[in-house]
């Protein structure tokens, strides 16, 4: 698995998506305890938190759904926080890392190392032996 240094642009995009977070934080009726942000080849970044409920979605589902919706499609590196999670940061659950598998699979996605330390790696490493649609 390739991994890839954090930069101050990384630095930032976690700073983004823990303001979102903390601008719309409710663990009470809405459960909304993630925040995500996503920046795109060109610089732009959009940000979401998850939508808890029966069927919620997480951070990173709402958040590409977002930027997708703006028209964009070159995206460069992802990252859900949870502000009581080590560093901020918290890994996509197994849905997301599917999405992204689909979607993006060359998105970089901060994640914590085995050491507890920030690196990036990109989607399609996070998700093994990934679902691929089969064209008959």
């Amino acid at each position: 698995m390739e991994r890839f240094q954090i930069t101050d642009e990384d630095r930032e995009l976690i700073k983004e998506g823990l303001d979102v977070l903390l601008k719309n934080f409710d663990d009470g009726v809405y459960n909304h305890t993630v925040g995500c942000a996503l920046r795109c080849k060109n610089g732009k970044i959009y940000k979401g938190v998850n939508c808890d409920g029966i069927h919620g979605s997480c951070a990173e589902y709402i958040t590409v759904g977002i930027a997708i919706s703006a028209g964009e499609r070159d995206f460069d590196t992802i990252v859900a926080v949870h502000e009581k999670h080590l560093n901020c940061v918290i890994p996509p659950c197994g849905n997301c890392r599917q999405m992204m598998f689909e979607y993006c699979p060359d998105i970089k996605v901060i994640v914590n190392d085995e050491k507890g330390e920030l690196i990036k790696v990109k989607a399609r490493d996070l998700l093994p032996f990934a679902w691929e649609p089969v064209i008959c």
